[in-house]
């Protein structure tokens, strides 16, 4: 028995140490993309428009995943069973879509018209010369963004205080330190490279995880036995739910279009007639990865039958806790480092949206508009930019710290609202103006943010889905009441 506690301590320091090996690995790759990203700024927030095409699929999904796959999704299946398919069935699909029929559209676009950013584009599509729209956009970005970075930051102190027994306000500061540091070291580069790996990581341990917990509940057939009595049967019932939630979870997805973290991958890839491969590549981890957390959350719980035996009574939990019980330490290492994987995939990407939205955006194309800036001294900037947006992330995830899924949701909502639908119609609609898609993104923006403090509307259904459909209508009725760009017809057919 005196051995107990050596053996506990060597298998925490195992797992630690597997841990360590991936931030290496990942600061590693921030530096080795140092030189490249410092040569521009298009190479900075857009990798140079030379980014391969497993590396744009993996990128793509995982950055759009967060912890919300791995702590969120696993915890939902866990308190209501398979039902909780929707909520990746609805992203799932429209990804698929977005690979195939959006991207090669904003890609084409974007390089005839050398743009970097989201901003970028919606201001050449719609001749936006005096700055409105694009300041409107730069706007959302940053109000939305800083609240999902700050999310990233608090999962990972959460993973850190259940993986290894630090405060969460201690893991909180050393998940902003390794994703500062190679962010702005690194820059898209590093990004998207340290994505495609983690994407692996992700997709391992979703894979290898409810394999091992299956097989200790006594093989499938036992376990979908168990499955099927847990709350007189309804839990293994994917319809077990009502229809506003099936709406809501399906409406997930409508925020994929709008979030320009995503985005900004597809106009990354270097051969654009890809794409198409890049849809099967991409929905195919969007599947593997979103049936792994459901039924690492069945699994868990029927490992774990009350809530109360995991920390702190916390659904968000089970992943790592079900990690720590099954899996050899370099395993469970390699799982924290999924987490991980899916926090700073997320976290990374957004800190260069925002910092391209006040960098390209603001002080370049408004600030200094028709002026040539060396793309050293914007590259340095945005570095600078980089640092400062993490300090106010960091600031609100630590006065934040349990709100952290209700803080995704809620970037995820304002963000697919505001230009999930207005960039659709900018890349299908001719007909679309520029005052139609500042006054539907506004509209969008405005209604998540009402219609989340109103309780009745939020318990009624997910805000994404009343706040993209607004936004979709009032850019419609107010385009068909202004006028369409100059050269409306040729910029249209640059998207064919």
């Amino acid at each position: 028995m005196d051995d107990i506690p050596n053996l506990i301590l060597e298998v925490d320091r195992i797992a630690v140490w597997s841990f360590i090996g991936y931030l290496v690995m990942i600061i590693l790759i921030g530096i080795y993309a140092a030189r490249f990203s410092s040569k521009g700024i298009s190479n900075f927030f857009i990798g140079g428009r030379k980014m391969s095409m497993l590396v744009v699929a993996l990128s793509a999904v995982v950055s759009g995943r967060s912890a919300w796959l791995l702590l969120g999704v696993t915890g939902m299946s866990f308190s209501m069973g398979f039902s909780a398919l929707w909520a990746v069935l609805g992203y799932t699909i429209v990804e698929f879509f977005l690979f195939f029929f959006y991207a090669p559209r904003i890609r084409r676009f974007s390089e005839r018209y050398d743009c970097i950013t989201l901003p970028d584009f919606f201001a050449e599509r719609f001749g936006d010369h005096d700055g409105k729209l694009r300041s409107v956009i730069v706007v959302i970005i940053i109000l939305f963004m800083i609240a999902y970075v700050s999310a990233q930051f608090v999962a990972g102190g959460k993973a850190f205080h259940s993986s290894f027994n630090l405060t969460e306000t201690q893991g909180i500061l050393i998940t902003t330190v390794i994703v500062l540091f190679y962010t702005m070291v690194g820059g898209f580069l590093a990004v998207s490279l340290t994505d495609t790996i983690q994407g692996f990581f992700m997709i391992v341990a979703l894979v290898i995880l409810p394999m091992v917990v299956i097989a200790s509940l006594g093989g499938f057939s036992t376990f979908y036995g168990l499955a099927t009595t847990v709350g007189d049967g309804n839990f293994f019932n994917p319809l077990a739910l009502s229809a506003g939630a099936l709406i809501g979870f399906l409406g997930i997805g409508l925020g994929s279009p709008g979030n320009p973290h995503i985005i900004a991958r597809y106009m990354s890839i270097k051969d654009p007639a890809k794409l198409k491969l890049v849809a099967f590549v991409g929905t195919g981890a969007n599947v593997v990865m979103g049936l792994g957390a459901i039924i690492t959350g069945i699994a868990g719980r029927l490992y774990f039958p009350d809530v109360a035996m995991l920390p702190g009574a916390d659904p968000e939990n089970l992943y790592p806790m079900l990690a720590g019980q099954h899996l050899h330490p370099i395993l469970f290492g390699v799982v924290i480092a999924s987490i991980f994987a899916a926090i700073m995939s997320t976290a990374d990407s957004q800190l260069l949206v925002a910092a391209s939205a006040l960098v390209r955006d603001i002080y370049e194309k408004l600030i200094h508009k028709n002026k040539e800036i060396p793309q050293q001294r914007l590259v340095m900037l945005s570095r600078i930019v980089v640092v400062l947006l993490v300090i106010l992330a960091l600031l609100l995830g630590l006065i934040a710290e349990k709100l952290v899924f209700w803080l995704v949701l809620f970037a995820w909502a304002g963000l697919g609202a505001a230009f999930g639908p207005t960039s659709i119609l900018a890349l299908y609609w001719k007909n679309a103006t520029r005052p139609g898609i500042i006054a539907g993104m506004i509209s969008g923006a405005l209604c998540v943010i009402i219609w989340i403090r109103i309780p009745v509307l939020a318990d009624f259904i997910y805000e994404l889905i009343p706040g993209f459909f607004i936004a979709l209508m009032v850019t419609i009725i107010v385009s068909k009441f202004t006028k369409k760009p100059d050269k409306a017809e040729a910029l249209y057919r640059a998207m064919q």
